[in-house]
């Protein structure tokens, strides 16, 4: 199991948090390969291997992945096949899952056999594709020639990944260059060997997945600026290579119009909206003065893994691979929704090329990144759970829910664009803020979470609250709080005693469904509104909250030292006493209690077995 960063604050002020990473292994992949598998048991290995690289590099669509598989009789160098039409591309994968990370030698042959898939697509001549589709099977067949008909009558662009847990010389790989290159179309062939993978994974995991290839930034020219080369700087000590330029506005805009959100992927938080008075500020700026938003506005920062400057039809760029935007993502928005205005804007572009090493990366890489993002992020307030948003255990938590119907925001960011990044589907969304306090207020003293959301993510808090990524752990919890959420709404002095309420229920009902097939049991009932079933913990929540009544009046104290109730229940270790309370001077609301339980305990067994 990889290590989780903390937040750490210092006399209050809220610092960045350490990724402490160590480096990845054969066996974090295989983790993921064992997912897949749960959802699709007839894969083979090598299938799974492809699917999972599909997944994480190419599509956001899981069941687009493994729907791309032409599996293997036949293949013809062809594990893997998509055609996106809305990007007019071509993706051709073949993978290599070895037993062990970086230790055999790809053949030669197989690399540039592969290879040649580029021009038998592209080139005019049909002799050596008609032979490739021979021997292929009826279906990889169909799929090759769709890829060759738009390749060839639409101009798709044809993308070959060679995929390995092994090792591929260098030369190799240039060989397989020169191959493609003698393609009649736009191609390119990438080799992932072992170490690659590994950058991969990484940022599978860090939820960076599918990225985006590559991205080119135009450099400003025209409307009466005139802008004199580009300031590049190369720190050795870090080999840290970073160019700052600018660019127009609704050059900016264009690039959130193609890459979508997926260029955020590594920002602390998602869009705000245009409410806060920072985006409200760019808004009337745009509107009013855009000559000089490129004063006013701090510009945007850009991380990637390569960046590249070049020429193209006398307008100066730069190429950049696997970019990400760590700072600027209001900027970029506004920008993509007022691009009229924005034609009229300049704006400060800074781009850092931070290497990556899969044997060093480790602490290294995501050190310097965290540090970056929380560092460059200041016009909007940082909280402590933005600077976690992007923790692995947050990632994972948000996937695994995802695959149970739950849109969990992990980020800070409107409700309408989490759901526009989820296909606008029906999904159940949850706050990561709500869902720490809902874990806090089961497990922890009702003090703790009366203390705030934001200090349940600081480091000494953090991993009680976020132990793990099993949905079946949080889950139950988030339905428990619901329930005791409905049963406080409308009647004022239940909401302090909630979380007190709320601990004991806990308490009782863990034991109940501490096994997966419970967990899941209590969570079907209330998703699928079976009130009868369920009933039983309503009718408990209801009691305990006329007992907590009586428990406060019995102990809140006479004179001027009473305590009224907001003060009452701050109190720690209320929990103790009320559990105490409830055994020496509440008998007949404990014999109710106990047998409602019992009750529950029983429609639990009667909807496992249907």
């Amino acid at each position: 199991m990889l290590r989780y960063s903390m937040c750490r604050t210092f006399n209050g002020e809220v610092r960045n948090p350490a990724m402490a990473t160590i480096a990845l292994e054969l066996k974090d992949l295989r983790q993921q390969l064992d997912d897949i598998r749960e959802r699709f048991p007839n894969l083979k290995p090598d299938d799974l291997f492809v699917a999972w690289f599909l997944r994480a590099y190419i599509t956001d669509s899981e069941k687009a992945a493994v729907d791309a598989l032409t599996g293997d009789s036949g293949d013809q160098s062809v594990d893997a096949l998509i055609i996106d039409d809305t990007a007019h591309a071509i993706f051709v994968v073949q993978g290599k899952y070895r037993e062990k990370l970086h230790k055999a030698g790809e053949s030669r042959g197989e690399v540039l056999t592969f290879a040649r898939l580029a021009p038998i697509l592209a080139n005019e001549d049909e002799k050596e594709f008609l032979a490739l589709l021979e021997n292929a099977d009826e279906n990889v067949a169909h799929r090759l020639q769709e890829a060759r008909k738009r390749i060839r009558g639409q101009g798709y662009k044809l993308w070959l990944y060679y995929v390995t847990l092994g090792k591929c010389s260098s030369p190799l790989h240039e060989q397989a260059n020169q191959t493609v290159r003698t393609a009649d179309c736009s191609a390119t062939i990438e080799i992932f060997d072992g170490k690659k993978l590994m950058h991969v994974l990484r940022d599978y995991l860090d939820g960076v997945a599918p990225p985006i290839p590559t991205l080119d930034l135009e450099m400003e020219k025209g409307n009466g600026v005139d802008v004199k080369g580009v300031l590049q700087r190369y720190d050795s000590a870090n080999d840290v290579d970073c160019w700052v330029f600018t660019m127009r506005g609704d050059a900016i805009g264009r690039i959130f119009d193609h890459t979508g959100l997926r260029l955020f992927a590594r920002n602390i938080r998602g869009f705000l909206g245009d409410s806060p008075p920072v985006n409200k500020g760019m808004i009337a700026t745009l509107r009013d003065e855009p000559d000089h938003f490129f004063y006013y506005n701090n510009g945007i920062t850009i991380l990637c893994d390569r960046a590249e400057r070049l020429t193209n039809k006398g307008n100066d760029l730069l190429r950049v691979s696997n970019p990400q935007v760590i700072n600027g993502q209001q900027t970029s928005r506004v920008l993509s929704a007022h691009q009229n205005e924005a034609a009229k804007a300049s704006v400060l572009v800074k781009v850092m090329q931070v290497p990556r090493d899969a044997e060093t990366e480790g602490d290294g890489f995501d050190d310097l990144l965290s540090r970056i993002v929380a560092g460059t992020n200041w016009q909007n307030a940082i909280t402590p759970s933005d600077l976690m948003s992007n923790d692995r255990m947050q990632i994972e938590l948000e996937r695994n829910l995802r695959k149970l119907g739950y849109l969990y925001l992990r980020k800070r960011q409107t409700k309408g664009d989490a759901k526009r990044g989820m296909g606008g589907k029906g999904y159940i969304a949850i706050k990561k803020t709500d869902m720490a306090q809902v874990v806090a207020g089961c497990d922890l003293d009702p003090a703790v979470v009366r203390m705030g959301k934001e200090k349940l993510f600081e480091e000494e808090m953090y991993s009680k609250v976020f132990p793990n990524s099993d949905p079946n752990y949080y889950l139950p919890r988030y339905w428990l709080a619901r329930d005791v959420n409905y049963r406080t709404e409308g009647v004022r002095h239940r909401i302090y005693a909630k979380w007190l309420v709320m601990g004991f229920v806990w308490s009782h009902l863990s034991p109940m469904i501490r096994s997966k097939r419970q967990a899941e049991s209590f969570r079907l009932m209330h998703q699928n509104q079976k009130w009868d079933l369920y009933w039983p913990i309503i009718e408990v929540i209801d009691e305990l909250f006329r007992v907590a009544g009586r428990f406060y009046r019995a102990y809140r104290g006479k004179g001027e030292g009473q305590l009224d109730l907001v003060g009452f229940f701050k109190v720690r270790g209320r929990l103790r006493l009320f559990e105490t309370y409830l055994q020496k001077s509440a008998g007949q609301s404990r014999k109710l209690v106990r047998q409602k339980l019992e009750e529950l305990g029983r429609n639990l067994l009667e909807f496992e077995k249907q």
